[in-house]
């Protein structure tokens, strides 16, 4: 109504659009960019930063050299998507045939919109754990879904409780959507845990979304994909890809892999919208398979070690935090000043130019926390500690 009354005409954007959250990003950038930026210590963006290993951009210029810069099939090239199928059976003992089983997408996140129209009818309704990866919930609604958050506690590492899940579920009730490892909270959960959850999906004949693209990342819990459970196979659309475990979010290639007559409705809603994925891109992603195990162990080692110091210094400075097992997320309360989320994001960016994000963005359990991502230079790391300890000392 507002835009008719000032522009005299109708309304334009339609209903689900506006039932999208911006995020929350929105007034936080705005923030972010009236700061100097000279000094400023980022924990904010969630990606790697490390540089994409060279052989893995090499393989993307040896494409281009032999003219592979074409259109791809729709599902994307049989290679790369034989050896998805290979890796996911020699690290989890699951076998998906890569004809009909495995789509590659451009980045998981595509795979997960594909995911949601293709099996979402409008009203059905999704249970996914709060907090939870921003994009999630808009995921739904732009498939005229209904996302069902399901609160998790810090007491418990922010895991998704099995009694929890089921006392939300209706028979409007779909589809059960997580990601573990997780972001915000870096929780990744035990197979027992997972195999709790699994029971819940085949008693009430659900399905599952499960968003897997950091399992690669995980420190003394071995990863359980989801589909590797007893019975979990044919109800599991699992999403995962090549953007943190390779430092290639750039390059924007993801996959997903699930029942055949699923992946095949996908790969249709796939070819009407983004035709394939980058013939590259997906070269670049070939050679990672193949040959970027040595960096991922490399950048794991890496990302431990930070892991460690950050959370031992937020704990250390009363900024309560769980250890995380997955992703490079901490979490924590910050309870102990009396701020918002927002609040504390604001005023630790203005006064001590350090960048968290506000946990609230995550959902409304994330009400009181704040994200730090520990992918960024252990000197940095040690330095925002300083900043933040100083910040805590004076906001107590």
């Amino acid at each position: 109504m507002s835009n008719e009354r000032t522009t005299g005409l109708k309304k334009r954007t339609s209903q689900r659009v506006d039932l999208v959250s911006d995020v929350g990003f929105a007034k936080f950038l705005n923030l972010f960019h009236s700061v100097g930026k000279e000094g400023i210590i980022s924990l904010g963006v969630g990606e790697p930063d490390f540089n994409t290993p060279w052989h893995i951009c090499e393989a993307c210029i040896e494409a281009m050299k032999k003219s592979v810069t074409k259109y791809t099939p729709t599902a994307g090239f049989p290679e790369l998507r034989h050896a998805v199928a290979q890796h996911l059976e020699s690290r989890y003992g699951i076998r998906y045939d890569p004809e009909t089983e495995i789509v590659i997408t451009v980045g998981s996140s595509q795979a997960m919109d594909l995911a949601f129209r293709t099996v979402i009818d409008p009203g059905d309704e999704v249970i996914m754990p709060d907090p939870y990866y921003v994009c999630y919930p808009s995921c739904i609604v732009l498939a005229h879904g209904v996302p069902v958050p399901v609160p998790t506690r810090a007491e418990n590492e922010f895991k998704l409780e099995p009694a929890q899940i089921e006392a939300r579920i209706t028979p409007r009730t779909k589809v059960i959507l997580f990601g573990y490892p997780a972001n915000p909270t870096g929780t990744e959960m035990s197979r027992e845990d997972l195999a709790e959850i699994a029971e819940v999906a085949e008693k009430h004949d659900l399905l599952v979304i499960s968003d897997e693209i950091y399992s690669r990342l995980t420190y003394g819990l071995e990863h359980t994909c989801f589909p590797s459970l007893p019975g979990m196979k044919e109800r599991t659309i699992l999403l995962d890809g090549f953007s943190k475990a390779y430092a290639m979010t750039g390059w924007r290639l993801g996959y997903a892999a699930g029942p055949a007559e699923l992946i095949a409705a996908i790969t249709k809603v796939h070819q009407h919208t983004m035709l394939s994925p980058s013939s590259m891109a997906q070269m670049a992603a070939l050679e990672a398979l193949k040959n970027g195990e040595d960096d991922v162990k490399q950048m794991l080692a890496e990302y431990g070690q930070r892991r460690k110091v950050i959370v031992q210094g937020l704990n250390q400075i009363s900024l309560t935090c769980h250890e995380p097992k997955g992703a490079f997320y901490a979490f924590p309360s910050v309870q102990v000043t009396g701020m918002t989320s927002e609040e504390f994001t604001e005023k630790l960016l203005l006064e001590e130019k350090v960048v968290v994000m506000p946990g609230n963005l995550f959902g409304q359990r994330g009400e009181g926390f704040v994200r730090c991502c520990y992918a960024t230079a252990l000197s940095d790391i040690e330095e925002a500690l300083r900043r933040m300890a100083r910040f805590v000392e004076r906001h107590r």
